[in-house]
């Protein structure tokens, strides 16, 4: 939780216990309307530190990966045109889980 919170400025909407010594973590990235949750169901720890089909928008991907970076958050692929139109970067969780940062607008 703490490089969601500390890195990506993620706002923790709920943190309670799930059952079974699990907990449901539920996080708003800044200005969203949507929230992500940190939950891994019983019998799929194997999709943990894996690619993520999931995309985070922003208006700067440039921008924001220079800041990301500051803030300790490793990349795999820096920010560069994709094949689709837009920008893109991807980066890497604690738990090595990889997610896209995209503008498809740039």
């Amino acid at each position: 939780m703490a490089f969601y919170t500390e890195k990506l400025g993620f706002e923790v909407v709920t943190d309670q216990p799930f059952g079974n010594g699990t907990r449901w973590i539920q996080l708003r990235p800044p200005g969203a309307q949507t929230d992500v949750v940190l939950f891994t169901p019983p019998g799929q720890e194997e999709r943990i530190g894996g690619y993520q089909n999931i995309a985070f928008t922003c208006e700067d991907v440039v921008g924001t990966c220079k800041l990301l970076k500051e803030r300790g958050v490793e990349f795999v692929k820096d920010a560069e045109r994709a094949n689709w139109g837009g920008v893109e970067a991807i980066f890497k969780d604690a738990d090595g889980n990889t997610f896209v940062l995209a503008d498809p607008n740039e």
